[in-house]
């Protein structure tokens, strides 16, 4: 692909440093796209574009619906996360995200003055299931509350969106909408597939995702991405 003179562009809802590694292997000089669009960083200067952080208030609200339903939940500045207290929850996303929490006697004290990147609560996924639709209730309008993994529920600014970060990174590299293709596996994944010209869902995608993509290719144990480029970008 890159041979072509295609370029890629990494899309995720982890941190930039979680997923600059990923980007550096790649080859990948395009700005990364991280906290499902709520940042957007240049990997060669580590220049921040693009920042649309969760105000505090709301952030703030979150972390206390979470503490009334006894969930872990994590708060993300400055590229680190957050929480009270090292536990299960926190040890699976430390491993996942290969970067150590900051343990606070209180995150309502450390963030008292300061905005988040996003807010993430984790939970059994039978837990994310009942609980979910509770988290977009309470934030209405206020946030964009998505999920990732089935163990995620992810909150940020309302204005965050995967599909605009796609189109600034696009922009900023002078290719057309009409020239990108995105390829996603999870509910977050929707609105990065409809801004994308072609939208690939993964295999193992929900059915959300499929609904609004323009292929299924295989998942990832069967190599859906290397399926997806070879079928619609190196034919």
């Amino acid at each position: 692909m890159r041979a072509l003179g295609v370029q890629g562009c990494i899309v995720t809802g982890r941190m930039y440093r979680a997923a600059l590694p990923f980007a550096r292997g790649l080859g990948f000089d395009a700005p990364v796209i991280c906290y499902q669009g709520a940042a957007v960083i240049d990997p060669l200067k580590d220049e921040v574009l693009l920042d649309v952080p969760l105000a505090n208030e709301a952030a703030l609200e979150v972390e206390a619906y979470a503490r009334s339903r006894n969930l872990h939940i994590q708060l993300y500045k400055n590229d680190r996360y957050y929480c009270e207290e090292r536990n299960r929850y926190s040890d699976f996303y430390a491993r996942l995200a290969e970067s150590e929490p900051v343990v606070v006697p209180s995150l309502r004290e450390e963030f008292r003055y300061s905005d988040a990147t996003k807010a993430c609560i984790i939970a059994e996924p039978e837990v994310v299931d009942r609980e979910i639709d509770g988290v977009r209730q309470a934030m209405g309008t206020r946030a964009y509350v998505t999920r990732s993994i089935p163990w995620f529920i992810e909150i940020m600014d309302p204005n965050v969106d995967k599909g605009k970060a796609l189109a600034l990174v696009a922009r900023r590299a002078g290719v057309p909408l009409e020239e990108t293709m995105a390829i996603g596996d999870s509910w977050n994944d929707i609105p990065l597939l409809r801004a994308a010209a072609i939208g690939i869902a993964m295999g193992s995608s929900p059915a959300e995702l499929r609904a609004v993509s323009s292929a299924v290719v295989s998942d990832v144990a069967h190599d859906g991405v290397a399926e997806a480029l070879e079928r619609y970008v190196l034919s």
